[in-house]
This record gives structure tokens, sequence and C-alpha cells, in this order.
């Protein structure tokens, strides 16, 4: 009795390469050979050794309430394993508005820490060295005043700014596309990017003023191909505007980094970050004409990503973190954050953070994951679809270069449109279960039961927090205040770099929302147009 073979089940990727059952040498004949880890392009990783000299930076996101308990926080990872900070301000610090503005009622302390005044910034990380734990500021539209006050306190505190290390995130593009926390119009935001840019290249030289983040473009919807395709645009865009004025690529270069999405395939994931690196490098020495290697890695933190979270059965959220940490550290990584099993519901808990922790920790010194760099080099599988992902990427790259580079594309909505669509569509694959979702549209459970510990909204604390702002404005130097916001208004009109001013007026203790205020006045607000 014969038996019908059955068809192999057709498998194709978000981002539209089908796999194939099996790869072979034919798969890879004739081309790019993967090279060696830490040599140009770098698709095996921008160090020669990789874990075998310095494990990845663990750096989780963290940030509620007022300063005081964020700095609480910050101890109790520092305590357990954290080496580095990954700071959350809450929405009306992220939007440029003060703790007291109507428009921030029931959002202060909510999904980050309120920042009002360098006040804030001192108590945070009082008594952290920031030498040893580097921090990265997850801030966009309000970048200049939160990035000043950053400065101004290790200043204050004895640290040399031209040996401080630390990252801003700092990419308003991907705010326009991603995120919402845009403040003033794409053109005129670019700019102060690139006084970021400009300002630290001779000032703070070892600070990345900008981590260009794909990871909320991804969040929101698009492809990973489009995630980096859409990173690696929004990052030309940054340095071609700084050449305008006259800066070195090689200096400017140094001063990005990357922020980049894991959840999914695994196999996609290492595909996508080992295509990155290798076309950043070849768009920052061809394109651009860098000549530094340092200038050409593509440096970034990875980690799990928000939307591979599920709702439903939570604890599945631990082994998902788990997977994604591996994925991370396959892809060449050098930083690592996870979202905790919880963030689908509520801010972390201690318990959820502390989980997420070891989970790195028990990856870094236990599953050998630091053994040997780029371990999958050489797979048929993974080098044939690494140049599939680069082709793709590579497409999407001249799509958005054909209509006029991603600044127009992003202004007009176009990128926002594409990422929507995206978006919408997986959902609908989700719906019709093409896309598997454990507890969500497969192994689903008739009564699912969170076991989460939810983070209180404390009203008393925002309260505290703008009673603090008031008794520092009628303590401090109103005259200060204001001739410091006055050169601010002054350089924005002007088009002159006013990271000077805003130092200026954040030593003076002027607020988030006085400097956003100022800048606003002068280069206006942005409104979205809607496309589908």
């Amino acid at each position: 009795m014969s038996r019908e073979r059955a068809e192999p089940q057709r498998v194709t990727w978000d981002s539209g390469i089908e796999i194939q059952p099996v790869y072979g040498p034919e798969d890879v004949a004739g081309g790019e050979p993967p090279g060696a880890p830490g040599e140009y392009p770098f698709t095996r990783g921008i160090h020669p050794l990789m874990y075998r000299q310095r494990p990845w930076t663990i750096r989780q996101y963290s940030g509620f309430g007022t300063a005081a308990e964020t700095h609480e926080r910050f101890l109790y990872l520092i305590e357990h394993g954290n080496t580095g900070l990954n700071v959350a301000f809450d929405l009306p610090t992220q939007c440029g508005l003060d703790s007291d503005d109507p428009m921030a009622d029931g959002e202060v302390g909510r999904v980050g820490m309120a920042v009002d005044s360098l006040q804030d910034m001192e108590e945070a990380f009082a008594g952290i060295d920031l030498n040893r734990i580097t921090v990265s500021l997850t801030i966009n539209g309000a970048a200049i005043p939160i990035i000043a006050m950053y400065f101004a306190m290790a200043e204050k505190r004895g640290f040399e700014l031209r040996e401080l290390r630390g990252t801003a995130q700092n990419d308003i593009l991907k705010e326009f596309v991603g995120r919402g926390t845009w403040i003033y119009p794409v053109e005129p935001s670019v700019r102060l990017v690139g006084d970021t840019l400009e300002w630290c290249a001779e000032h703070a030289p070892h600070y990345n003023p900008v981590s260009v983040c794909g990871y909320h473009i991804r969040e929101s919807g698009a492809t990973p191909a489009q995630e980096m395709a859409y990173a690696l645009a929004i990052a030309s865009a940054y340095v071609e505007h700084v050449r305008g004025r006259g800066l070195e690529v090689d200096a400017v270069a140094r001063g990005i980094s990357f922020n980049f999405d894991i959840f999914g395939d695994l196999w996609e994931e290492v595909a996508k970050f080992r295509a990155g690196r290798r076309l950043w490098a070849r768009i920052v020495k061809e394109r651009f004409g860098a000549t530094d290697p340092r200038a050409m890695q593509l440096r970034m933190i990875a980690g799990g990503g928000g939307a591979g979270l599920t709702v439903q059965q939570p604890l599945n959220n631990v082994v998902r973190g788990a997977y994604y940490a591996l994925t991370s550290a396959l892809a060449g990584t050098q930083t690592m954050a996870l979202c905790s099993y919880d963030e689908a519901y509520t801010i972390p808990s201690e318990k959820a953070a502390r989980l997420s922790l070891r989970t790195m920790q028990i990856l870094m010194n236990e599953i050998g994951a630091c053994d040997t760099v780029d371990p999958l080099a050489g797979s048929y599988f993974v080098e044939a679809t690494t140049r599939a992902m680069e082709e793709k990427i590579q497409e999407i790259l001249a799509g958005v270069e054909a209509e006029g580079g991603i600044v127009r594309a992003v202004a007009e909505g176009r990128v926002q449109a594409a990422v929507n669509r995206q978006a919408y569509e997986r959902q609908r694959r989700v719906e019709r279960g093409e896309v598997k979702k454990v507890g969500v549209n497969c192994f689903v459970e008739s009564e699912d039961e969170p076991d989460v510990d939810f983070h209180p909204y404390r009203r008393e604390q925002a309260e505290a927090q703008v009673a603090r702002l008031r008794r520092l404005r009628e303590t401090r130097d109103a005259g200060a205040v204001e001739r410091a916001l006055a050169r601010l208004r002054g350089d924005a009109r002007a088009a002159r770099n006013v990271m000077p001013a805003a130092l200026e007026a954040v030593r003076a203790y002027a607020t988030v929302g006085e400097l956003c205020g100022a800048l606003r006045a002068e280069l206006g607000t942005w409104d979205e147009p809607v496309r589908f």
C-alpha cells in the first residue's frame, strides 16, 4: 500500500522572504563570504572577540513616578546586576510639558519618571558612578533640555564631559513614524538633532547623542526588513544633515548608535542584524566617505520587544523573553534589554524586572552564548537568508530614495502609511490564524487569570511633583532663567546651535516645559498628515 508524501508547508517570513525546507552549497554560491569578526563590513560582529572579551551590557528600561522612586529602582537594578541604565520618562516630559501643565493631568509619573528640572536629574542619579554605569536617555522631542540637564548634572558631580559615555535616543524621525511624541515640524526637528550631534562631536566625543530607533517602527507594525531599512535611511539623513554643516563624517557617525526590536522568528531577526551591519558599513564608507572603521560599525542595543508579549497567559512571556535574549546574543548585540513578562499589563514589578535580569545572566554565564563569536557563520541557511534580507532592505531603501528621501517621506506621511498598512495586514493574519500566537489564536485557555502585580498610579506622588516644581520656581533666580530663555529663543530664530543656550538655561533651573516652549515659539508645531 503506497502513501502519498505531503507537500512541505510553505514558510514566508514577515519580510516577504520565502524559506526553503533545505539549504545547501548552491544557495550561497557566488555570494559574499561572511568575513572575519571585527573587520569591514562587520557581518559577523563589530569586535574581533565579541563576548569572549566583553559580554553585552545589560541595560533594563526603567523609570516611573518621581525621581526619588526611580532612583530606588535604579539602585535595585544595579544591585542585581544591571551594568547600564535605560531611563523611561513620563509622557509630559516626553512631550515637553511641565508636571503642572493642564495637559499633564493624570499622566505625571504614570509611564516613566517625571523630570521638570535639573533638580530631578540630580536626584535620579545621586551616588551613581556615571563612568561605571552608562546611561541611555529614552527621550526624543524634548531631547535638547534632557540631554542638557544630564550633562549639567554630570558636570556638577565632577565628571568630565569629554570622557563621559552614554546615549540619548533623540531619534525624532522615528517619533513621526512610530510613537508620536514629536513637538516641532519635521525639518526643524532634524535640525535640533543636528545640534546635539555637532555639539557632542566637539565637547563630548564619547557620548552618543543619537540612538536611531528601528525598535518603535517595528513595534508600530513594520516588518523586520522595513525596520532595518527605515532605521538606516534615518541615520543616513542625520549624517547628511550634519555633513551640510561641514562636520567630518568619521566624528559624526561615531556618535550614532542603534536600537532594534526582537520578536517573532529567530532566524529572520538574525538575518536582519547581519545584513544591517553589512549595509550600514557600506553606506558610511561608500556613500559618505568615512575612513575610520569605528565610524562604520553598527553599534546597537537589541532586546525583546513589547509587541511580542501577550496579555493572554502572561507567564508565557518569560519563555518568549529567554528566546529573544538568545536571538539578541546570536545576532551580535552590544547591549541587551528585555521587556519583563508583566509589561503587557503594567510597569514591571521588581520581581519581573529581576527575572529579566536573571534571564540575561543565565544566558551569559550558563548557556555558552559567550563561548565563540558568531557561531552561526557559514551556515548555508544563515548566509543565504542574510543575503536575501540584505536585498529586501536595499529594495525598501531604493523606494524611499526614489520618493525624495526619508525626511520628505516622513513629512508627507508616506512611511507612516506603509507601516500602518503592514500593521493592519499582520493583525488580520493573526486573527485568521495564519500567524500563530500561543495563547491568542492557538493553545488558548478557557480561563486566563494573570499572575501579575499591578503597579498603582499614585496621584499623591504627582501632586508632590507639582508642589516641588512650584517651590523651585519660587526659589530660583528668575532673571537668570529669563535671560537664558531669551538667548535660546534668539539662537533658535537665527538657526544657531541651541545647545549652549540650553545648557545655560538648565543650569539656572529652567524647566523642560519652559525650554520646549521657547523653542516651540520659534520653530512652531506639527500636524500629522494622515494617510492609509
